[in-house]
């Protein structure tokens, strides 16, 4: 082999290296879409009785060319105080966002906060949520509070005020503007910089609201029933609540048809001269296909942003996420709404792609938490975590990596106590879930009452009965495990700092049922 041989061949390993190198120290961009409400039942890609039902071209495609998470939970399933543990890692008694009534303060420490900081273009569109004005963003255009489906209104840096008052009105349907706006701040960020985009539907929430495009989706349809809906005594299955009943929603949707307020879509309802069942399967059928339908739009936005970016070459050096800020119960146990610790409501589903390092097709079973979130997109952009985030980046399991440290199990508490869904803490593996009713307001704002309910247990044999048809908690088979996972709930209380907080009340409620 001559000199000039061997000289060119250095140059191409020197050229290659020097590439390879570059490629895997460029920081990435960013893009985090989070739905409202979007629970993984409704997202086909899940199983369930709504697989074959739910419109999810765009899901699926981000699952085939992706990772999707089967077992991500919130650790406080209630909007506000997932969307905050979201941005700052924390759980909710370190943020002391508890409840919906709670704000993040613009001087707490948030990801976003941190990687505007190293340089990456930020910027935040849809839903807030979070009552005060967003920090660490350059750009963010929000609704107010829950904001309007139709014509909504965003409010920006330039017309912000508190509250439900600024802002500008936009034609269309939510999921839409939200879409258009994201991808008009793409157009015109600086293409000499990284950037992270959060674009936050208001779907799939309550009132379930949807574009006129989708009005006959599922029109001559009977949707499959969950085997749990006509669960009407919770007695039977041995829980301890009544919940957020499918009766409650019904009795919404009458009123609001007497009263032709426009609130909810597909009015007037009613359930006259049916009996308890025929009544419940009525208002089944009405609320999952208007969910369904809702659910439809964010799809379809979804797939608008991948087209943008294939279309724009930054499909394999951006890293996309999308998940939902908790579950939602769709006639399991015979309930609406989330709240809960059972699986409908605090599992989120979450699907993430970055063609240049996730392998595709993969799904893992890893417990990850919403406190976890912020801790990755902070290592794909290359900054130290702080101290002050309680989560842990998973981004070694995402690409198969044994993760020897990783947690074998999760540690939740919801504060917004109410008669029919308690104030609770639990914990969860893989095997089992152990669930204590404390059912205390604790003077927290954003509680539905101050009066105490009984406090009480609930145990699940995920294994054998994972859909939680049955508490298990009373049966003898299960006592040494009980006994255990109670120890651990009380080291997982310590090692996120919840026991250090608590007062006097519920440290009694605690020595007397525990």
């Amino acid at each position: 082999m001559n000199s000039k041989l061997i000289l060119i061949l250095c140059l191409l390993v020197i050229s290659c290296g020097t590439s390879i190198s570059k490629k895997q120290n460029q920081s990435p961009n960013i893009i985090f879409i989070m739905s409202d409400d979007h629970t993984s039942q409704a997202w086909g890609i899940y199983g369930g009785v709504l697989e074959k039902y739910a419109i999810n071209q765009n899901i699926k495609r981000l699952a085939a060319e992706g990772v999707v998470l089967d077992n991500a939970f919130c650790t406080n399933s209630i909007c506000v105080p997932s969307r905050a543990s979201i941005l700052t890692g924390q759980y909710s008694h370190i943020n002391q966002v508890y409840t919906l009534s709670d704000a993040l303060h613009p001087h707490q420490l948030n990801v976003a906060q941190l990687i505007q900081k190293s340089g990456y273009q930020t910027a935040l569109i849809g839903k807030w949520h979070l009552k005060d004005r967003p920090s660490g963003f350059d750009h963010f255009n929000i609704l107010p509070g829950q904001g309007r489906y139709h014509n909504p209104i965003l409010k920006n840096n330039d017309n912000w005020e508190y509250g439900n008052k600024g802002g500008k009105e936009y034609k269309g349907f939510s999921s839409d503007v939200i879409m258009n706006e994201s991808l008009k701040w793409l157009d015109q960020r600086d293409k000499e910089k990284p950037f992270m985009l959060m674009t936050h539907f208001k779907a799939t929430h309550e009132p379930f609201d949807y574009p006129e495009r989708f009005k006959n989706l599922f029109e001559n349809d009977s949707i499959p029933e969950p085997v749990s809906l006509l669960d009407f005594d919770s007695q039977k299955s041995g829980r301890s609540f009544d919940g957020q009943i499918l009766e409650i929603l019904a009795e919404r949707w009458r009123e609001a048809s007497l009263k032709n307020n426009g609130r909810y879509p597909g009015l007037p309802f009613d359930t006259d001269g049916l009996n308890i069942v025929q009544a419940r399967k009525k208002t089944y059928q009405k609320f999952v296909k208007d969910f369904l339908k809702s659910a439809a739009a964010i799809d379809e936005n979804i797939g608008r942003m991948l087209n943008y970016l294939d279309e724009n070459g930054l499909t394999d050096n951006t890293l996309i996420i999308y998940t939902s800020d908790q579950g939602y119960f769709l006639g399991e146990h015979g309930m609406f709404d989330k709240r809960m610790f059972l699986e409908e409501s605090s599992r989120m589903p979450f699907v993430i792609r970055y063609p240049e390092e996730i392998p595709a097709g993969k799904r893992i079973d890893d417990i990850v938490l919403n406190i976890d979130f912020p801790s990755l997109l902070l290592d794909y952009a290359g900054i130290p975590q702080p101290d002050e985030f309680q989560g842990q980046s998973f981004r070694k399991n995402l690409i198969m990596e044994n993760n020897d440290k990783w947690r074998d199990k999760m540690y939740y508490r919801y504060y917004a106590h109410a008669l029919n869904r308690p104030a609770h803490l639990g914990i969860r593996t893989d095997q089992y879930k152990l669930i204590f009713y404390y059912g205390l307001s604790l003077g927290m704002k954003g509680t539905y009452t101050d009066q105490a309910s009984a406090p009480a247990w609930e145990f699940y044999d995920l294994v054998n009965d994972p859909l939680e048809l049955k508490n298990q908690y009373n049966n003898l088979e299960f006592k040494t495990i009980i006994t255990e996972l109670k120890k651990d709930l009380v080291e997982l209380r310590v090692q996120y700092g919840d026991a250090q907080k608590d007062g006097a009340e519920m440290r009694k409620v605690i020595q007397e049922n525990w």
